[in-house]
């Protein structure tokens, strides 16, 4: 069941500290040891059979894409004593039949192993960014994040030109593994298109396969190479 994270300013609903400045002790500088439900994404990804479903004039044209991502651990991050490890990802995607970029996209997956949340932070180069959030826990085999308009904490924002044109009203991604080399994902994404009445799904499917693993992070590098030369 997904559970999507919500702050009340209210002191019943308000789960942080007051001490708000002080980091935590004994942090370990493993990413890829730390990442809970998210370990598995760490690598480089391919995959030849994508399929997305977006509006079009006429009537909703259905692609075939080639996909490739890579998840790329980063440093631990801390806000206070909010303390997260993740993985910096770039989504590039083309077509067989043309040579464009069909869609790029960039951004973070975050895990909190005090809470159990995931955040998927989410830009592409058309101005539109998003953070979508869900809850898991280590060893799941099912994540489902979700974001929508107009929140300010799980949200999404876009340039005047798409909330005219293609407004972006709800986002969400459902991830499931098949063991530690392949994944799939399913992407519901929300539009109000102008002049149309009803809401339109862009939908996007596909499965990936692992070509590479994962490479520790920048300072458990440094870390290591330091151990070895001593």
């Amino acid at each position: 069941m997904l559970r999507v994270p919500l702050v009340s300013q209210g002191k019943a609903m308000n789960p942080f500290p007051q001490d708000i400045f002080t980091e935590p002790t004994g942090v370990d500088p493993d990413t890829l040891a730390n990442l809970g439900p998210l370990a598995r994404l760490a690598g480089r990804w391919e995959a030849h059979k994508g399929v997305d479903i977006n509006p079009k004039a006429d009537a909703p044209e259905r692609r075939v894409f080639v996909e490739r991502v890579s998840f790329d651990a980063i440093d631990p991050q801390t806000n206070g004593p909010q303390l997260f490890y993740g993985l910096r990802y770039h989504t590039h995607i083309t077509t067989e039949e043309e040579d464009i970029t069909f869609h790029d996209q960039v951004g973070y997956w975050l895990w909190e192993p005090a809470t159990g949340l995931i955040l998927q932070t989410l830009a592409i180069p058309r101005g539109q960014v998003a953070l979508a959030a869900g809850h898991a826990k280590v060893g799941d085999d099912n994540l489902s994040l979700v974001a929508a308009r107009g929140q300010t904490q799980y949200g999404i924002c876009s340039t005047a030109f798409l909330e005219y044109g293609f407004r972006t009203d709800a986002y969400r991604i459902d991830i499931r593994f098949d063991g530690d080399d392949s994944w799939s994902y399913d992407i519901h994404t929300t539009l109000a298109v102008h002049g149309r009445p009803d809401p339109f799904d862009h939908h996007d499917t596909n499965t990936l396969r692992r070509v590479a693993p994962g490479k520790p992070n920048p300072l458990k590098q440094i870390l290591d190479r330091r151990a070895r030369s001593n």
